[in-house]
């Protein structure tokens, strides 16, 4: 099955830039840390008020500093009206924290995609603002891929196979040859399926461990901790 593949494609945040954890849980840890003290699902609407205004908002130069400093912003604007006021200099620490993780994330992962990208034909697809070829840019990164495709400029998101076919056209690659490594079960999983693609997950070993015991014992794809073991599965 490795062996069939000469094509990968990467989802952004959660993969590229971290271990199989999104945004909106990491900005959530970091804001716990700053003892706003919300669950998961009341933290939820406040984050997704804050991004939802950035898709199409943020400049297309915009690199992933802009990009985390406006959710930051937007954040603190949410949270103070959920009764979380910000103490002083709250949005910047996160966003600073936030951004020291994805660097970490890239500086491991670059190595990794330099390799594959001399044996693969290599791209992103990504449910992203409109500035995803700046972000990629920014972090180093997109050298190595022969197309970015952001939900916003092509208008179709995952898991829809509109976006993928936008990715997989340029390559000039199939479905059947492809491999879609994300740490979305329902955008990348399932957008892989529809698309007829094979799908590797990114995920925690104890959020794989759960889905694994949901799924009656047995997941229907791999699942990996952190990027970098892909190089040994792809071996």
């Amino acid at each position: 099955m490795r062996s069939k593949y000469d094509t990968l494609l990467f989802d952004f945040g959660g993969t590229l830039d971290a271990d199989g954890i999104a945004w909106k849980e990491r900005m959530h840890a970091h804001y716990a840390a700053e003892g706003v003290a919300l669950e998961a699902e009341a933290f939820a609407p406040a984050f997704f008020a804050a991004d939802d205004p950035l898709v199409g908002g943020l400049p297309a130069q915009a690199d992933l500093s802009a990009t985390v400093a406006s959710l930051a912003r937007n954040l603190e604007a949410e949270l103070a009206m959920r009764g979380q006021p910000a103490a002083g200099g709250r949005g910047e620490r996160v966003a600073k924290r936030f951004l020291a993780e994805a660097e970490a994330a890239f500086a491991r992962n670059r190595p990794l995609l330099h390799v594959l990208a001399g044996r693969y034909r290599v791209g992103v697809v990504s449910n992203f603002y409109g500035n995803l070829e700046a972000v990629c840019r920014g972090a180093g990164l997109a050298s190595w891929f022969g197309t970015i495709v952001d939900s916003q400029r092509v208008g179709a998101e995952k898991p829809d196979p509109a976006i993928f076919k936008a990715a997989l056209e340029p390559l000039r690659a199939r479905p059947e040859t492809t491999l879609f490594i994300g740490d979305s079960l329902k955008r990348d999983r399932e957008g892989a399926r529809r698309m007829g693609m094979d799908f590797l997950w990114i995920a925690p070993p104890a959020v794989a461990a759960a889905e694994e015991v949901a799924s009656g014992g047995r997941l229907p794809h791999p699942v990996l901790a952190e990027l970098p073991a892909l190089a040994e599965f792809l071996s």
